[in-house]
């Protein structure tokens, strides 16, 4: 299938402004044939609020007027999309991700993993367990910016059979090494396709990074944008790549069977509270 992510600038609290540019691009998708777009992260309200106060005010319920007119443009376009909103339950945040497709809502995820940046420094983390979503394009996992830093959350994700993770982000200048290592390392360690959608532009301040890319499970950039254009980027992607685990260039000479030949047995530290690990 096609599959494609969206780089774009949204605007700080323009909710109309950053929807309609939201759809433009699902239109633009759908007339060049693609199943799956991954838009960035608070793509309908912007990232950068000053204070909780601030930020509720342009935060919505899910559901909301974000989704309906995300289910809208999907039911018309045959599309599935994934958008980052500012999302609310009475006064408490979330950075969440919408996955719509076009019968309606397939799931909501919230960012599990905060930094103290922008609106995450108001925001409530995730709890709910990190599950790959079974859709009728393939099985997706859903993540959110700072998530990708922990290696645990794709391997969970990949462990469950997640073909493709879904990557909204706001990665800052100062992140750039994430879009440069991180995302082809996540991709290639668990053999799976990694769609990250960035923005660009510069918000009071913050100036973000761009390089949106979909990484195959090789490692290899499909598809990558620049640091300050908005783009669609498109490529076409075989998840059956992303459901063989097994590398074998020489068959009973040279094999790599890379989760059979994990050890759990040896990472009991992975789940343990290292909350008193602290740097010299």
């Amino acid at each position: 299938m096609l599959a494609a992510v969206a780089q774009m600038e949204p605007k700080l609290g323009e909710i109309g402004r950053n929807l309609d540019a939201i759809v433009a691009r699902l239109e633009e998708a759908s007339e060049q044939g693609v199943t799956l777009v991954v838009l960035p992260e608070c793509a309908v309200s912007g990232y950068v609020f000053d204070s909780h106060a601030e930020a509720l005010a342009y935060a919505e319920e899910t559901p909301g007027p974000a989704l309906e007119l995300l289910e809208q443009a999907c039911a018309r376009l045959n599309i599935y999309a994934v958008c980052g909103v500012l999302a609310r339950n009475g006064d408490e945040l979330r950075n969440r991700s919408l996955f719509v497709g076009p019968t309606g809502l397939i799931a909501t995820y919230d960012k599990a993993h905060l930094p103290f940046l922008g609106v995450d420094r108001f925001v409530t983390p995730g709890t709910e367990p990190l599950v790959p979503v079974d859709t009728p394009i393939g099985r997706i996992g859903l993540e959110i910016c700072y998530d990708l830093r922990f290696p645990e959350a794709t391997r969970t994700l990949a462990l469950q059979g997640a073909d493709l993770i879904a990557h909204p982000t706001n990665w800052p200048v100062a992140a750039r090494a994430n879009a440069e290592f991180i995302t082809r390392t996540r991709a290639h360690e668990n053999l799976i396709y990694l769609l990250t959608a960035n923005r660009v532009g510069t918000e009071r301040g913050a100036e973000f990074c761009g390089w949106s890319q979909i990484v195959a499970p090789s490692g290899d950039r499909l598809v990558e944008a620049d640091a300050v254009s908005e783009v669609l980027l498109v490529a076409e992607i075989d998840l059956e790549q992303a459901r063989n685990k097994s590398i074998i260039p020489a068959s009973g000479e040279y094999e790599m069977h890379l989760f059979d030949h994990r050890r759990p047995d040896l990472y009991g530290a992975l789940i343990e509270d290292t909350t008193h690990v602290n740097p010299l």
